[in-house]
């Protein structure tokens, strides 16, 4: 990912409502969620939400797939896997040790509920 892209992604996510439907489609993935169901969770409505939609699909952080007469919005997680190695890539100057706490955080959500335990 280049800075421009990284700005791109950045600019999109800083905005209250653009967050909050980001990190609401990321819960329901793979599934993902019809336009109108994220209006209605996040208690915003469809025009307004609309606009933000396309905000974040411009950005690549989402994408939206016609089923019926709904689009479902899923999130871009490869978009989102290259923005942190974007801001990560440098991390603490190379050394391992330093960076293990940020990685420990960033990966009890992939590892199997047992494991976890």
């Amino acid at each position: 990912m280049e800075s421009i892209d990284a700005m791109l992604v950045l600019a999109a996510l800083a905005q209250s409502t653009r967050l909050e439907a980001f990190r609401l489609l990321v819960r329901h993935e793979p599934e993902g969620v019809a336009a109108g169901e994220l209006a209605r969770l996040l208690d915003v409505p469809q025009n307004t939400l609309s606009a933000h939609l396309a905000t974040l699909s411009r950005a690549g952080l989402i994408e939206g797939v016609r089923s019926s007469r709904s689009i479902i919005y899923r999130p871009n997680l490869e978009r989102l896997r290259d923005l942190t190695l974007f801001l990560l890539k440098d991390c603490c100057g190379g050394n391992a040790a330093l960076c293990a706490p940020l990685i420990a955080e960033l990966t009890p959500c992939c590892t199997p509920r047992e494991a976890r335990r």
